[in-house]
């Protein structure tokens, strides 16, 4: 591993051991507040979610986010040639009628459209230790070695599903035509087909400045 993956992998430690299993409540620095593009009002409402990719500190903004999809159709446009939400790297229909968390006793009370009218996406969580790359038989995912992202090499993948039944999420996604299994790359094409700005990926050096 590089010097370069090496401090960003400090930082993406450090920030994961400081926000847990969410920021809402976490003393955040201002600055790192400002630079997610967050109020801490809106991080204490539990409005924010963020993933720790190898690359960069994915920041979705819930009060921000409005469930248009336009970052599902942005991914599957650049990434599959087509707009087809299904292969979306990136995911809010799933959570659009009762959010992340799926439906409460009280659905009411829960997200989305049924709820709080709060959406939020999910995507790969680019695991330090992917159960989607010891599950593939033809060793088809790896990490890339300028991003760190896990990448699957579609000349080695055969489509068998198996990443899919292994990754606790369900992220990587089979397209049917192609035979091959697709997900996120940190590739940031959710991030510029956002309306709203309720999406950032932040380089881990401007985290680490701002902590």
């Amino acid at each position: 591993m590089s010097k370069n993956l090496m401090d960003k992998e400090v930082t993406r430690r450090q920030f994961m051991a400081m926000t847990g299993k969410g920021i809402a409540g976490v003393a955040i620095s201002t600055s790192l507040l400002n630079l997610m593009g967050v109020t801490r009002a809106q991080a204490d409402a539990g409005l924010v979610s963020t993933i720790a990719t190898p690359d960069y500190l994915l920041v979705a903004n819930g009060a921000k986010c409005t469930g248009c999809q336009r970052c599902e159709f942005n991914c599957s446009m650049v990434n599959e040639g087509e707009v087809r939400p299904y292969l979306s790297r990136i995911r809010v229909r799933q959570n659009m009628y009762f959010g992340a968390n799926g439906p409460t006793e009280d659905y009411r009370h829960g997200d989305g459209v049924y709820g709080s009218w709060s959406f939020g996406p999910d995507t790969c969580k680019q695991c330090a230790d992917p159960a989607c790359a010891k599950a593939c038989p033809m060793s088809a995912i790896s990490a890339d070695p300028v991003t760190g992202a896990r990448v699957i090499d579609e000349s080695a993948c055969v489509g068998c599903g198996m990443c899919v039944q292994a990754c606790p999420w369900h992220m990587p996604r089979i397209n049917p035509e192609k035979r091959k299994s697709t997900k996120c790359i940190s590739c940031g094409a959710c991030v510029a087909g956002c309306p709203t700005s309720a999406l950032r990926m932040i380089p881990w050096e401007d985290v680490a400045a701002a902590m």
